[in-house]
């Protein structure tokens, strides 16, 4: 039997498509929450074979019955996780058709405002768009489109102004809108000291690739909030860091996803 009649060029595009997906699937769930629940599921699956070859029919009977709403059971389970996988195909990069000198102007005036509305003990919720679009958040607000700077940033913020308790959403290197409301995170595993603007950021972050800076009214702290998970007491320098890791990686001259 000659080689092409074991393996057929279907089977090579097929192997590859699935060593991709599974790659992409490991890749996402680096470092979250869902590697302990499949760690979870995984020693249920052990459970289960024992339990089949020692005879433990009482609990063979038990995960049995679990594996027959397996899929019901992920779907629970792992819904921010695959909700936010679904929307990553929906690519809308951070800054598109814009130089390196104004992506740096963008990041200072960001970190300009932030450190400011901080010193003034100013709350504030700043969202950049990364590839999960977010325009239903968008819609919801008022819309701007303006260059950002910090004056502008600032005068949104401050507590006369009608659009300070909203969120402020960035896309392609521009303000987009002010005001917009965000998903609030009604997980137990958030902390009872975490405002709303914490709240609301660790939410939109579960569900969407997008990066979030919150500032704290209460203790003029800056935050940063990525994938659910919170960076506290951050300092301009330590902000500006973490910013050109996420959208300037080394040798790149633009913002690449």
């Amino acid at each position: 039997m000659s080689v092409p009649d074991i393996l057929r060029w279907q089977d090579i595009v097929d192997i590859a498509i699935v060593s991709v997906l599974i790659y992409w699937i490991i890749i996402f769930i680096k470092g979250t929450r869902a590697v302990q629940m499949i760690f979870g599921l995984a020693l249920i699956i052990v459970a289960f074979f024992i339990s089949r070859k020692g005879e433990l029919l009482t609990l063979h009977w038990i995960l049995n019955t679990f594996w027959s709403s397996i899929i019901l059971v992920i779907i629970v389970i792992f819904q921010h996780d695959i909700r936010r996988a679904l929307t990553t195909f929906g690519k809308n990069p951070f800054f598109t058709g814009i130089d390196r000198a104004e992506e740096s102007h963008v990041f200072e005036e960001l970190i300009m405002a932030s450190a400011s509305l901080a010193g003034k003990k100013i709350g504030a919720l700043i969202v950049l768009e990364r590839k999960t679009g977010l325009g239903e958040y968008i819609e919801g607000g008022i819309n701007l489109e303006s260059r950002v700077s910090k004056e502008l940033i600032e005068s949104i913020f401050h507590p006369p102004s009608p659009l300070h308790d909203g969120a402020m959403i960035i896309r392609g290197g521009k303000i987009a809108a002010a005001g917009c409301l965000l998903p609030l995170s009604m997980d137990s595993e958030v902390g009872n000291n975490m405002g709303t603007r914490h709240r609301a950021a660790i939410g939109l972050t579960k569900e969407t690739d997008a990066v979030v800076i919150v500032v704290s009214e209460e203790t003029g702290t800056i935050s940063f909030v990525l994938e659910g998970k919170i960076t506290r007491n951050l300092d301009p320098t330590t902000l500006r860091k973490i910013l050109q890791r996420l959208f300037q990686p080394k040798g790149s001259g633009r913002f690449e996803q």
